[in-house]
């Protein structure tokens, strides 16, 4: 399919105006502190712009029409989990990350367990949030593959420089300009395209004559164990994410956190109703097509020209926007918690942001080698993936450190960080086609935090006593 000029010509309108955006957002940074949180001056449009701007990418848009395309209405519970995970920010636990003042995740378990969980935990839920960047680029390149005819890794090229142009001189503002109208565009296009599909595929009726109930329609089309667990390690994965902890670590105030995450946690779900129904249609009328192509395709086949470019290109930005959200919350744990605390402590704030900026590149450009071997493969299944290791590394070292800081010990939160997201790793080595690898994960990491509390705690009880 050769793109008509007034498909490119929606294409150039969209990408003009995101760079005008990102331009724009690109002169408020002068700091290390304006690139990650922003300057704290955030309001609650803003903050869920970072939000939506970063979980509104690939998993939400291809990766979720990938899923219904072969499995129905168990796609949703990326959308649905991220909606949950969201409220819970918008919650208590929200409020004791923002008054922490606090940039990074493994700041916070450092404040309780000491200095050497912060490189354990910026490792730990780093690989986490890798695996989630290999997600979006296996989504980009569905795109270029589609849409621009490019040879995979060329496509994955391509996403990388454009990741790069996107943040490198915007950071959190320009993350979350940017996701504003990234996010209007895109709740725009999958309404659009949810809409057309709804209605070539017949209504209600016709879908529900095409396609039985089970699996199609149910929520736990692959499993009751399996869909939950996506669910679960969706809903963790967002608490546990250094990048939507920085969204709201960037609101001017506490009402403005809580606002955004409110708004964010409202505007997920629906999200992917309109990606759902395009995949259904596409496995009605295609059932040929290429799985990770779907949504663009469908796009391309029954959109009129100029809307065509213009969904096409929010779909593209939408990619790269969650690529570089994530990209920018693993250089920031590393400039953070590891260069400026181990490596180089008086580190100018210019070298600080200089690194940042470096580390995001690299990182980048160390998923290509992912997408060449696994080209083809789920989409949402990295991600879910990525949000269960990153939830057995932190939710309940997290959780201990904010509201039970009394009862948990440095070594109880140690071995939790620790073993929580390595037994979830060994068990899906172990056991591929078992118990979903985030339930041990979870429950070693629970277990060895409560019971190391109280064994280090009862042992320091006694050695005051004999002292």
């Amino acid at each position: 399919m050769v793109l008509h000029s007034a498909q490119l010509a929606g294409i150039l309108i969209v990408f003009l105006l995101m760079t005008g955006v990102g331009l724009y957002a690109g002169r408020k940074v002068k700091s290390a502190e304006d690139f990650s949180t922003g300057g704290r001056k955030s309001g609650s449009v803003l903050v869920s712009g970072t939000l939506l701007g970063t979980m509104v990418g690939g998993a939400a848009t291809i990766g979720t029409s990938q899923l219904a395309f072969r499995v129905g209405f168990s796609a949703w519970w990326f959308c649905l989990g991220a909606g949950l995970g969201l409220a819970i920010f918008a919650s208590g636990f929200g409020r004791r990350l923002y008054q922490s003042s606090l940039h990074t995740i493994p700041q916070v378990l450092v404040k309780t367990y000491g200095s050497h969980v912060g490189p354990l935990a910026s490792a730990f839920t780093s690989l986490g949030i890798f695996f989630s960047l290999v997600s979006n680029m296996l989504s980009f390149v569905a795109l270029g593959t589609s849409v621009l005819h490019l040879a995979p890794m060329r496509a994955g090229a391509l996403g990388v420089l454009l990741v790069f142009a996107y943040v490198i001189f915007g950071g959190i503002w320009g993350t979350g300009l940017t996701g504003i109208l990234k996010v209007i565009l895109v709740y725009g296009t999958l309404l659009y395209c949810g809409g057309a599909a709804y209605f070539k595929a017949g209504g209600v009726a016709g879908l529900t004559a095409t396609f039985p109930y089970y699996p199609w329609f149910s929520l736990f089309g692959r499993g009751i164990g399996v869909d939950l667990a996506s669910g679960v390690s969706t809903l963790l994965g967002m608490v546990s994410t250094q990048t939507y902890f920085q969204a709201v670590a960037s609101a001017r105030s506490l009402r403005a956190a809580r606002g955004g995450a409110m708004i964010s946690a409202l505007m997920a779900p629906p999200i992917g109703i309109g990606a759902l129904l395009v995949g259904l249609y596409m496995r009605s009328a295609f059932p040929g097509t290429p799985s990770s192509e779907v949504l663009p395709v469908f796009v391309i086949k029954f959109l009129p020209p100029l809307a065509a470019g213009m969904v096409l290109a929010t779909l593209f930005v939408a990619v790269v926007g969650c690529l570089a959200g994530l990209a920018l919350g693993i250089a920031t744990m590393f400039t953070t918690d590891i260069y400026q605390r181990y490596l180089r402590p008086r580190a100018s704030d210019q070298e600080a942001l200089l690194v940042q900026r470096s580390i995001l590149l690299l990182v980048c450009c160390s998923t290509l080698g992912f997408v060449k071997d696994n080209a083809g493969s789920t989409i949402l299944d990295w991600n879910y993936l990525s949000m269960g290791l990153r939830g057995c590394t932190v939710i309940f070292p997290l959780a201990g450190a904010m509201f039970f800081p009394r009862w948990v010990t440095p070594k109880a939160g140690i071995a939790a960080v620790v073993l929580g997201p390595m037994t979830a790793f060994l068990w899906r080595l172990v056991f591929p086609a078992g118990v979903d690898p985030l339930y041990p994960g979870l429950a070693v990491s629970l277990f060895v935090l409560v019971v190391v509390s109280v064994i280090t705690k009862n042992a320091a009880e006694v050695r005051r006593t004999t002292a």
